[in-house]
Parts: C-alpha cells; structure tokens; sequence
C-alpha cells in the first residue's frame, strides 16, 4: 500500500509541479484576455460591458456597491454554475498520470498550479493561481514561443527568516509580487509558515521557524509586500502540517493549548496583520478531522475569532484519503467541506463537481452555505488583475529583482564560528583552495512546489570569481567536472522516479593526504561548502542527511589537518535548508557560516559576505540540537506504525524548540536566536514605561556598536511569566527588532512594545487568554541564552484577555509534557 501510493504521489505531484500538463499557450487567448471589453454608455457614464451582452446589467454598474454587485450575480446563478466556481479547473495532463478523472481547462499561463473557472454569462474571468514560496513557479519555456518566461529564484524561507528585518522581508514580498503580476498570474500559493516541529521535515526549507512570533511576522511582512503590487497571496499549510510522509493522510493529535499557543498563533499574526487574499487548508488529519472539514479551524477560528475576510482554499487533492483513492473513484467529503467554510477545492475534479451538484439539488448541501462561499469567491475575482483586466507585460523587472534576492540572501546569512577572525578573507592576492561538490553544484533551494525555474544560478566558484579571488586552479578543474558529473547523475535518478523524487546528496571527491598538504602548501585558506537538498512529499532521515555522511567528516578531518599543520584557515560554507547536526565537527575549523539556500543569486551572496563587503547579521530563527535525539518530537516523528504511519502524537506540547531547551536544561550545538558578527555590540540603559502593567508596556534599549567595523544587530525580547495557573517555558520571545547599520562608535535606542495578549498564556478549562498575576521577567539579549539586559514589571491581578470557544476535541487521549 505504502508502494502504491509512493508511486501515485510521485505520478500526481509531477503533474503538479512539473509545468508539463501547462505546455500549450495559445497567444490568441492571451490577446483576447487582454483586449479591452467593449462599454455601455447610460446618461452620460460609461460601463464595461463585461459579457457582451449591449446592455448594462447590475453586476456591470460601478455606481453599485461591489456587494450589491456580487449579489445580483449570485441571485442569477444557477446551482451548475454555483459548483463550477466553487470547485477549481483542474491540471490539464492529470489524466494521463491518475486515470481518466475528466478534461481540464487549459489555464493562461502554462506551468501554474490551476485557476477558477470563467463565467462568459456574467463577464466573470477564470482566474490564474501558481506556487510557491521562493518565488513564482511557472514554466520558462513555451510550445511555438521562442521567449522565455524566467523567474527569480529567492532565498528559501529559513534564509528569509534570519534576517529578522521585516523591512527587507516587505521589499523580497514586493519583488515577488511584481513577478506574479507581470506574468499574468492572480494568487502566488505562498508563503508557507508551519512551524519547525522537527529538523527532519522535508519542507522545512520553505518554511520559517520553530518560533510563531518570528513565522507569523515574517509571513505578514512578505504579504504585505506581494499583496502591495495588487495580487493576493495563499498563507499555507492551515494547520498542523509538520510532516511529508503520509502527508494526505496523517492524523495529528495536538492538545488545544499547543494549537492555539504555537502552530495557529503565527498564522493568527499574518491574518491579522496582513489580510491575505486566501489561506489554504493543509492536508492533515487535526484530532480525527481532515482540516478542510473542520469548520472549527475554518470557521470558528479563522474567521469567527481573528476576522479573516478572504476564501479558503484546499491543498491540492486535499480531504482525498490518499492520491491512490482518485484512481479508484474516491473523492473528498465536499459537503463537508463546504460546510466547514472550505470555499474552493483545488485543483478540482468532475467527480467533486458531480457529487457537490447532486448535494446542491437535494438539499443536502444548503443554497446559503454555497452561496457563501461563491460570494466570497466572487469577492476574491473582483479584486484580481484579471478581472481588471490588467495588461501584463511578461517582463518583470528581473534585474532589479535579483539584486534584492542578492540583499536579502546576504542578510540572512548567518556566522555561527568566527576564532581569531578567520573572517572576512578580503585578500585576492592570495590563493584559496575552494573544496566541497556543493561548491560547485550550488543548491539554490529546495525541491517540489517550493522551487523555481530560474534562468541561472551563481555557484560560490562563480561567485568568488566574480569577486576577483585567485582560487587554485588545479582544484577547481578536478572539481567543475565531478561536479557536473555527478550533477547529471542526480538528475538521472530523479528522473527516473518521477519529478517530485527527493533530492539526494552528491557524493565527494576523493583525495589523499599529499595533495591535501600541497594545497595547504600553496593556498592561503580552505573554503568547504557542506551541501543538503530536500523537499516536498518526504521527510529527511538522520543517517547522512541530518548528520554527516563519512566521506565527509573524513574530508574535513583531512582539509582541517593538512591546513592548520601550515598555520591556516579552514572555513566551512553550509549551503543547506534546514538544521543539520555540527556538535561533533565544529571545533575541526575555524569558522563556519550558515549560508542556507541563498537563491539564485547564492555565490555573489557569499563572496560579499566572506569578503567583508557585507558584514552578516543574520541570526538562527530553530534550534541546533547536539543529536538528533535531544529534539523533544524526536520519538514522535513521523508517527505510528514506524513502517507506515497513521498517526502521530505531539506529546511534546508547547514545548517544541526553545521553549523545551532552555525549559529543561538541554544544551543545544546552537541556540534559537544565536549568530555572531565581524563587529560587537553592547547592550546598556533598559528602562520599562511602567513598573505596573496596565494596557501596554514599552521597553527601550540602547546598543551601540563597539567594534571597528558597521554593523546591525538584532534585539529579541523574551519574557518570563508567574506559572501558578498552568505550566510554562522558562521565557518565550514575544518582540524583536534589528537596528539600522551602526557605524563603530555608534548608538540607536530601540523601543519594543508588549501588549495584553503577549503575556497570555492558553487556559483549556477556562477556554481563554489569561495573562496571570504576579512578577513578569523582561530579558533583552543577542539569542535565547545570551542575555544582557533585564527587567521586571507587575501584573496586579489576573487579565483575561480573551474568550473564545472549546475547539479541537481530542480524538486520543494523551498527556502534554510538564517541566
């Protein structure tokens, strides 16, 4: 069974994310889309007459209230109509890949993930929604088109989370936005904010932390930077979607305090903050209940509690019990999901559409939930650059885009080992041994969904070229093609299992110990980059993955030995997507910086870092455990039965990341919050606007830059709350803020604001927020364990600062970690 449905995974994911079922265009479609409609005059005013119909009909009449407007349509839809809109237009190609499961409407821009359907009655257009979180993923070439359709590959969602500047995160939003909406496209299916429960998730990648306030105020600034440019975004995956394996399928038992106080609570700061055109529901299993049927999490929480106003979407096939049901006639609960509050099921199938029509004439489903759902869907089409009828131009401004993603890349660079400033290496005088595949097969970003058909890639060989290091040339032809070799193998391989086949690591280049020494002789430094790839649809494993394969430790062993016997360097590049283990191999060198998946822009990224141009300030957004083991989900992950799991328990709570570490005294390789700089910091003069806490607190510090080089720093808050009602973690970061570039000598004063909610922990008995009486620890730092300012203030009785509604029975019963 597991075979199987392996098998069909593959099949239907390579439909998805491949491009090959969008290859046909015909550019007479995209002329018409944007030939202007014709236009009704009445006394004097001009309408568009959207359906060509020479009369102006309400729905056409701008002097009406876009409701009003909405209305008269629904009012006119006939039950047919009402579920071709409310289930999406498919994947042309599908059917060759899952059995006959019916045609598929060709979308407009080939490679994009599906659409909603047209309307020609009603002049309603079928609208365009494509991934993902790295940037926009559509196909860069076409049949009969000789021009290309390139897009700019970003950094993956861990790099843009280190740079916890949300300024910059809002500019990365912008230039996706200007991506999506010049190609033609309505909805970029990102970002995607589930918490790091466990470093082995494959998708870790695309995500940001194990810490909600720092996912949840990324996700909003990068929202609101892609929905500035008049195209919406779809927050993913809604809720609890920590895992790939059995993804479709899993069922997750989450107490309703760790629901609400980690994973909803980054997704709660987004909607609230930034207003996302769409959510996307997640493929899961909450406590019993598929997530896009529960009408607790879509409706309850969503929109009744945090006032979301936007259409919820299914993943693709979402509420399918497994890929392998769609081949035997299995289908989704569509009622259910309808009922739930789920308005569009993606990417649709005539099966879904014949079982909803059936539901919609009997009564089964009722005409006021359908017709809440096709408004809210309406609302969403009325908002999209096609319904403008936008004239995009498929040139976005790529030039311009890829020096942001050169920027952001840099910034979220993180320098987790610098001894005796091994960095910057800003000589090009002397040579440098540039060691490591990853070096020259550079990883851009991860795979499925989540990555990009970028035009080219900047490997770190290209990247210090350019940067005018005198890199030692034997090296780097014995490597240019091990690397290409091995790079095509890979490709081979993947596509022997189908486009969506987990990436696996290259193998390193064999050398012995005299060739070592020579380079060691003649090179000044040893650059080594570390490479790990992963992606959607399977976790990662420990054994040469998480930790490092042999051949690589072996390499470091020798590198390190042959260098240091000569009095130099050795600095290792880790060019990954998630947490790796580094206990064991980080006193070997003498710096180490965390470059992630930079994005297609990576070598140039590095070189301005590793030189000096750019001085990092990125800083670790998870943990980096010793071993695996020490991880709190590590014997709960992926789930039961270890073969094949069914389920899995999140016994750990709330204590996942740092909350558990530094709760219970478990010393990490290197904490939530942790990276150095070239320059140093000082923290002085923490003052609290109120000794009581009344409706908000601010707390100001001031830092100033000590060192000799500019520099920016970021400033985290973390709290510490009385735990006499309910048991909580030592402190939990609640505000963060980086300064602007100090320049040596320099100082800024930053002020942080605590509200209410920031003190309230989940009280389940009582169903509400309550922020307890009693003494409250403020404590300003550099990372989670490097504290250097605190203070204190008092709550003078209990706040309970919300109210809500029991939701997420438990479906097992179980017992949430305690201190």
């Amino acid at each position: 069974m597991k075979k199987n449905q392996s098998a069909l995974i593959k099949l239907v994911q390579k439909a998805k994310n491949s491009g090959l079922f969008l290859v046909l265009l015909a550019t007479s479609a995209v002329a018409n889309a944007q030939q202007n409609t014709q236009t009704i005059t009445v006394n004097g005013q001009t309408f568009k007459d959207l359906n060509k119909n020479g009369k102006l009909d309400p729905w056409e009449d701008s002097r009406l209230s876009v409701d009003k407007r909405i209305d008269a349509i629904v009012k006119q839809m006939t039950n047919a109509e009402k579920v071709d809109l409310l289930i999406g237009t498919g994947m042309p190609g599908i059917e060759v890949l899952t059995g006959p499961v019916g045609d598929s409407k060709q979308g407009l821009v080939p490679g994009a993930a599906g659409g909603t359907a047209n309307f020609d009655r009603f002049g309603i257009p079928a609208t365009v929604v494509a991934d993902g979180p790295a940037g926009l993923r559509i196909a860069p070439t076409r049949d009969n088109d000789s021009k290309n359709y390139y897009a700019t590959a970003f950094p993956v969602g861990t790099a843009l989370a280190s740079t916890w500047n949300k300024t910059l995160l809002e500019q990365v939003g912008k230039a996706m936005g200007n991506e999506v909406k010049e190609y033609g496209v309505d909805v970029l299916l990102a970002p995607a904010l589930n918490i790091h429960r466990n470093p082995l998730n494959g998708r870790n990648f695309e995500y940001y932390s194990e810490d909600p306030l720092i996912s949840g105020k990324t996700a909003a600034a990068i929202v609101n930077g892609i929905q500035s440019q008049g195209v919406g975004t779809s927050v993913k995956h809604f809720a609890a979607n920590n895992e790939e394996t059995n993804r479709l399928t899993i069922n997750a038992h989450v107490s309703e305090r760790a629901m609400r106080e980690l994973y909803l609570k980054g997704f709660e700061i987004t909607v609230k903050e930034s207003q996302p055109w769409t959510v996307m529901s997640s493929y899961n299993l909450l406590n019993g209940v598929y997530t896009s049927d529960s009408k607790d999490l879509l409706t309850q929480v969503l929109r009744n509690e945090w006032g979301f106003k936007g259409i919820v979407m299914t993943d693709w096939f979402g509420g399918f019990p497994g890929f392998e049901s769609i081949q035997s006639g299995g289908i989704s609960d569509v009622v259910k999901q309808m009922n739930a509050g789920n308005d569009l099921l993606m990417p649709g199938i005539p099966a879904q559409k014949k079982v909803l029509l059936a539901a919609l004439d009997s009564g089964k489903l009722s005409q006021e939930v359908a017709n809440l759902n096709v408004k809210r869907i309406l609302e969403y089409v009325f908002r999209t650059p096609t319904f403008a009828q936008y004239k995009y131009s498929d040139k976005p401004n790529l030039a311009q885009n890829a020096e942001v993603t050169r920027n952001a890349a840099t910034e979220g660079m993180v320098l987790l080992k610098n001894d005796n400033s091994a960095l910057p290496f800003a000589n090009k005088q002397k040579e440098v041994s540039l060691f490591g595949v990853t070096s020259y097969a550079w990883i851009t970003g991860g795979t499925g969904s989540g990555s990009v058909n970028n035009k080219h890639t900047v490997s770190l060989l290209e990247g210090l070229n350019s940067a005018g290091y005198q890199l030692d040339k034997e090296l780097v032809d014995l490597y240019k093609p091990h690397a290409e070799k091995e790079v095509a193998a890979e490709k081979e391989r993947r596509k022997a299992r189908g486009i969506l086949a987990l990436p696996e690591r290259l193998p390193e280049m064999k050398m012995d110990d005299a060739f070592l020494a020579k380079k060691a002789e003649t090179s000044e430094i040893a650059f080594v980059t570390l490479g790990r790839n992963s992606g959607e649809g399977g976790d990662r494993v420990v054994d040469n993955d998480f930790n490092l394969a042999t051949e690589e430790i072996e390499m470091l062993d020798k590198i390190s030995k042959a260098f240091h016997s000569k009095g130099k360097k050795v600095v290792v590049i880790l060019n990954i997507g998630g947490v790796i283990e580094t206990a064991s191999w980080k006193d070997k060198v003498d710096a180490i910086l965390l470059a992630w998946q930079p994005g297609q822009e990576g070598g140039h990224s590095v070189a301005d870092v590793i030189s000096g141009k750019i001085n990092p300030s990125g800083k670790l957004t998870m943990t980096f455990p010793v071993k695996y083991s020490d991880t709190p989900s590590a014997k709960n992950f992926p789930g039961v039965p270890a073969e094949n799991p069914k389920e899995v328990t999140y016994e750990e709570g709330v204590y996942v990341g740092y909350r558990y570490f530094n709760t219970f005294n478990v010393k990490p390789s290197y904490e939530f919050g942790f990276g150095k700089s070239y320059t140093s910091f000082d923290y002085s003069n923490i003052k609290i606007s109120s000794p009581t806490f009344k409706d908000k607190i601010q707390v100001s510090v001031t830092v100033k830059n000590n060192g000799k080089v500019a520099g920016k720093e970021v400033v985290e808050l973390y709290l510490s709350a009385p735990n006499k009602l309910i048991d909580k973690p030592k402190s939990e970061l609640k505000a963060f803020a980086k300064t602007k570039e100090l320049q040596p000598g320099e100082s800024e004063t930053l002020i942080l604001q605590l509200n209410p909610k920031d003190l309230a922990s989940f009280i389940t008995d009582k169903s509400a927020w309550i922020a307890e009486k009693g003494k409250y620890k403020v404590s300003v730092g550099a990372s989670s364990l490097d504290i250097k300012q605190n203070a204190e203030f008092e709550v003078n009785s209990d706040i309970t600062v919300e109210k809500v509604q029991h939701v997420f029975p438990a479906d097992k019963q179980f017992k949430d970690l305690k201190p």
